[in-house]
């Protein structure tokens, strides 16, 4: 598997993280600018997938997607909006980790 394929999944995670955070800032869509940022970021977030999955299966994308974005997602609240994170979170945390990287690997 080429990296640029990798590397399209990690800026669409990152791209959907960004979406994220800005949407938890635009005030339940009040704020428009935020909400509209938010939009085209999840929509290129989209198309970064679009292209990784030309050379990857789609499960593997999709979770490896879903999977860092759920990362930055909340360690972007946590760091950013001082969101609190319980033991239970941070452990689920690393075994999602360890999950995309067995899932990577096979």
């Amino acid at each position: 598997m080429a990296w640029s394929f990798v590397l399209a999944v990690m800026l669409a995670a990152a791209l959907e993280v960004a979406a994220n955070l800005l949407l938890s800032r635009s005030d339940g869509f009040r704020r428009l600018g935020l909400a509209s940022s938010a939009l085209v970021l999840v929509g290129l977030a989209f198309t970064c997938l679009a292209y990784a999955v030309r050379g990857m299966d789609l499960a593997v994308a999709y979770a490896l997607w879903g999977g860092f974005g759920i990362l930055g997602t909340s360690l972007g609240g946590w760091w950013l909006h001082g969101q609190r994170l319980k033991p239970a979170a941070w452990a689920g945390m690393a075994l999602l980790i360890g999950g995309m990287a067995l899932l990577h690997l096979a």
